[in-house]
């Protein structure tokens, strides 16, 4: 996957996870596997659009997929969105570890040449 298009599909997957009811939403998937949309928005205390519009803004980002079964939409998760978004924060958590480990050799060696003024 390219790079530009990896920091997309991450962008869009923590704007989708970066809300309190589709993060439950992709709990109870995780959790319970693929659902029917009523019983996976069961018991939330939100309106009908609201559950619409959250399972769409998943759909958006790619971390959740729908299909037709009957007369029912299935939701389920798409591991591999799910897999190349931490992969992307995996590898900026490196990236950051690195950084502070060298701002860290830097300073240490800055107080070892005061020390030897």
């Amino acid at each position: 996957m390219r790079v530009g298009r990896m920091v997309d599909v991450a962008s869009d997957v923590f704007f989708a996870l970066g809300d309190e009811t589709r993060v439950e939403l992709v709990r109870r998937l995780s959790v319970f596997g693929p659902q029917p949309t009523l019983r996976l928005v069961e018991g939330l205390s939100i309106s009908r659009q609201a559950d619409t519009r959250h399972l769409e803004v998943l759909e958006q980002s790619g971390v959740v997929k729908s299909r037709k079964v009957g007369r029912e939409v299935l939701r389920e998760l798409d591991s591999v969105v799910l897999d190349n978004a931490a992969t992307w924060l995996a590898q900026r958590a490196m990236e950051w570890d690195d950084r502070l480990d060298s701002l860290k050799r830097f300073v240490e060696g800055s107080r070892e040449q005061e020390r030897e003024l």
